[in-house]
């Protein structure tokens, strides 16, 4: 097991490694974790893997539901060691020790870790069901990431994200990865967005240019 140094913790927002022009980015939200790596300058995917999470004394497990580079880790747990180190914060991963640079606290509306149930087609919205199938979409501080996986299957269908805003119900995202298509980096989307009942309404154009109204609910991690 890897252990935390002493009063060192990986509390909720984002992170960044950077080297050159490639990036890491560690997003924290409500019990969850994710940590993608791109390169947004040369439009370019690498990986991305995360799940639910748990602060054990001195321990951050991450049980796993997704790993593109290796689905094998599916279902595992990992403990990820973080110390401080000269206003950053040391993180040994399972490939390499990183410095992260925490990111300001953008403190907005629509920060939680979502889960999609429900979508309109054809004029109707349909109920999307729990299922072993999801997607689900983290935001936090002004970063977001959606991935669709099955992690009883060890399916992963792609993922996306950036940074976003939300401000008087308009929701507005700028692409910095895109597992399906990297032509996308770039792409600054706006949508409508408003908080019903704690179910977040989304309606706009996607990234192919289609009309969405997507209906996303608070997820609880496991």
């Amino acid at each position: 097991m890897l252990h935390f140094q002493a009063k060192a913790q990986l509390g909720e927002g984002a992170y960044i490694s950077q080297t050159g022009t490639s990036k890491n980015l560690i997003l924290v939200k409500d019990h969850y974790l994710s940590l993608i790596d791109y390169d947004d300058s040369k439009k370019q995917f690498g990986y991305t893997w995360g799940g639910p999470i748990q602060q054990q004394d001195d321990r951050l497990e991450v049980t796993i539901e997704y790993d593109t580079k290796d689905s094998t880790n599916i279902g595992k747990t990992t403990s990820l060691a973080v110390k401080n180190e000269k206003g950053a914060i040391q993180i040994k991963l399972p490939d390499a020790n990183k410095l992260f640079v925490k990111q300001k606290a953008i403190v907005q509306d629509l920060d939680a870790l979502w889960r999609i149930t429900g979508r309109k087609q054809e004029a109707k919205m349909h109920e999307i069901p729990k299922a072993d199938r999801k997607t689900i979409k983290i935001l936090v501080d002004g970063y977001f990431q959606w991935i669709a996986i099955n992690p009883a299957q060890k399916g992963f269908y792609g993922t996306g994200g950036g940074s976003y805003s939300y401000e008087n119900n308009r929701y507005t995202e700028k692409i910095l990865f895109f597992s399906r298509d990297n032509n996308k980096v770039g792409q600054e989307l706006h949508f409508d967005g408003k908080l019903e009942d704690t179910k977040w309404h989304h309606s706009g154009k996607s990234s192919k240019g289609d009309n969405i109204y997507e209906i996303w609910s608070k997820e609880l991690a496991n």
